[in-house]
């Protein structure tokens, strides 16, 4: 088992994901922050002025949404299974509801549907009301098995 997988193991084992999060090299840059609370897997985007993508309102970027979104997905995914290896994504689309403000975002993933290899996972953003999601993402991903 690689190093990378090894830590990555422990830090699942531990229930320490930022530990996992800080080991992915783009969520480290972007600063998210991912904690479980009453068994669910939040991911949080602190503000940061270099996720501005329309500073005319000013906006946070697609693209920076959609990783928020993604990697809500894929720790949802590794806090449900078993395997400590990394699923693979098939398909991701994303719906951008409405201008995502400078402010602190938030995030959380649903596993709709897991079978034998692919998952879809459901994922949505928001801000400051739960209930009114900025972005709404669908994830179909390839979930290996765990290594013998």
């Amino acid at each position: 088992m690689s190093a990378f997988r090894e830590a990555f193991a422990r830090a699942r084992d531990a229930g320490d994901w930022q530990a996992c999060m800080a080991a992915i090299p783009y969520a480290n840059w972007l600063g998210l922050r991912a904690v479980t609370v009453d068994n669910e897997v939040l991911v949080q985007l602190a503000y940061d002025d270099r996720n501005i993508g329309n500073p005319s309102l000013p906006a946070l970027h697609g693209g920076v949404m959609g990783a928020l979104l993604e990697m809500c997905a894929l720790f949802e995914i590794l806090y449900r299974a078993e395997s400590t290896l990394i699923p693979k994504m098939i398909t991701f689309t994303v719906d951008y509801v409405r201008p995502a403000r400078a402010i602190d975002t938030f995030a959380r993933a649903t596993i709709v549907r897991h079978g034998r290899r692919i998952a879809t996972v459901r994922a949505e953003a928001w801000q400051d009301d739960r209930t009114k999601p900025v972005a709404i993402a669908t994830a179909h991903m390839l979930v290996l098995p765990a290594e013998s």
